[in-house]
């Protein structure tokens, strides 16, 4: 029973990365293991679930109906095992997708304790400030900033953070003054994943808005955090996420008086399906975690 299950775990994972290394790389099989298992799944089945190349490996058309039935069913079969324990140890392995700022700076440092309770669990963080496409990933429960583009994921909203500004005191001694949004356009911007927009600040009945273009882009938001922390400039994030350096004087806060809006954080579920007992669970450790970071 075991083996078979295992079988349908490898063939989900050939079939949303389309490669058999791949899968094997994630899952820790050998590539020759995988491929002799999914053969051994087709031939018990009776139909060819996957086509072959030298380039990639495709779904049938049979392959794609299986793969739309097995996974809500290992879901649910999961589900039932860890209510047939009756404990609240998890198992199995848990796949989050999540920024590299957020992972370093809150959700790392608040890890072990979840670890400890659940020894028999473990945990893949797949670190990208990209969106992860979550099927395709592999991914149980993803932590998100911002507006949700998919009308369809299963979310929760965690936490709400106030956007701030940020830059060492060795670049603001320097610096041109800095009294009003408008004098930005005189200074250097880092600019991290978010990529170039307007900011629009507010203060008490007074709006302004500032297009700025950073000369330095960094694409994964913690770059942007150290170019800040050197000299280099000043940096848009979540307040929460200064707090490090704040405390060390390291950063200090910009333009403090003016308000910069706020970012929604969620935890994003695979459409379609039952989320997993262990995606459940931290979540609601970290919904209690992140207000307070």
């Amino acid at each position: 029973m075991s083996d078979h299950l295992e079988a349908l775990r490898l063939f989900i994972r050939v079939a949303r990365l389309g490669s058999f290394s791949a899968a094997g790389r994630e899952l820790g099989v050998p590539q020759s293991t995988v491929s002799r298992t999914i053969a051994a799944l087709e031939r018990e089945i009776g139909a060819s679930l996957l086509v072959r190349t030298t380039r990639e490996v495709t779904v049938t058309d049979a392959g794609s109906d299986f793969l739309a039935r097995i996974e809500p069913i290992l879901a649910d079969l999961e589900e039932a095992e860890h209510s047939a324990r009756h404990s609240d140890e998890l198992r199995g392995t848990l796949r989050i997708g999540i920024g590299t700022s957020l992972a370093a700076r809150i959700v790392i440092p608040h890890l072990k304790p979840f670890l400890d309770r659940h020894p028999a669990l473990q945990v893949d963080l797949l670190l990208d400030d990209e969106k992860q496409d979550l099927v395709k990933e592999g991914v149980d429960v993803a932590f998100r900033f911002g507006a949700l583009v998919d009308s369809t994921a299963t979310a929760r909203k965690l936490v709400t953070w106030p956007r701030a500004l940020a830059a060492a005191p060795s670049y603001l001694k320097t610096a041109p003054a800095l009294n009003v949004p408008a004098d930005l356009a005189a200074h250097a911007i880092i600019v991290g994943p978010q990529g170039v927009g307007d900011w629009t600040f507010r203060k008490g009945g007074t709006a302004a808005s500032v297009r700025l273009e950073g000369r330095l882009r960094i694409t994964v938001l913690q770059g942007a955090y150290l170019a800040a922390v050197e000299g280099m400039g000043i940096v848009l994030t979540t307040l929460p996420a200064f707090r490090r350096e704040f405390g060390s004087g390291a950063l200090v806060q910009v333009l403090p008086e003016w308000d910069l809006g706020s970012v929604d954080v969620h935890a994003v579920f695979t459409s379609g399906r039952a989320a997993k007992p262990s995606a459940r669970a931290i979540v609601d450790y970290f919904a209690d975690i992140l207000p307070r970071a």
